[in-house]
């Protein structure tokens, strides 16, 4: 199977690229995945991708670059197109994008249970880094 063409997502896009994440269990009820697509379109520093097969959104990426380093978000691949490298795809073209801002570092974050995306993350050549991520929501 040929790896679909990937591109900028448009805000007709966030149907189908926010019920992907929902699909590839990436979001969570803290998170509003809509808001989060909406934000990175109207943000300067960040995109979504998307790989289209024919009209349908197989593939998402979301990427980020705060001046420091790059972020990577919600990389999902739909099932029936797993195995393929899509996913190599989707990592390869948000590098791309990154590279072309002059990010010099991508960073980014998986759920310590998630073997599966660390087994991925890792076999792409990243490695785990000796720091903590620490948080607080900005919305109260």
């Amino acid at each position: 199977m040929p790896v679909p063409l990937i591109g900028e997502a448009s805000e007709g896009d966030a149907d189908q690229v926010v019920a992907l994440w929902r699909a590839c269990g990436l979001t969570r009820p803290w998170n509003d995945p809509a808001a989060d697509f909406t934000l990175a379109l109207r943000t300067q520093t960040a995109a979504v991708l998307v790989a289209r097969d024919a009209a349908q959104a197989v593939g998402s990426v979301m990427v980020g670059f705060d001046g420091h380093r790059g972020w990577i978000y919600y990389l999902a691949v739909d099932l029936s197109h797993r195995g393929a490298g899509l996913g190599r795809a989707l990592m390869a073209a948000a590098e791309a994008w990154l590279k072309v801002r002059g990010c010099p570092k991508v960073q980014l974050m998986v759920r310590e249970d998630n073997e599966a995306a660390l087994g991925f993350y890792q076999a792409l050549g990243m490695e785990r880094q000796p720091v903590v991520t620490l948080g607080r929501f900005l919305n109260d």
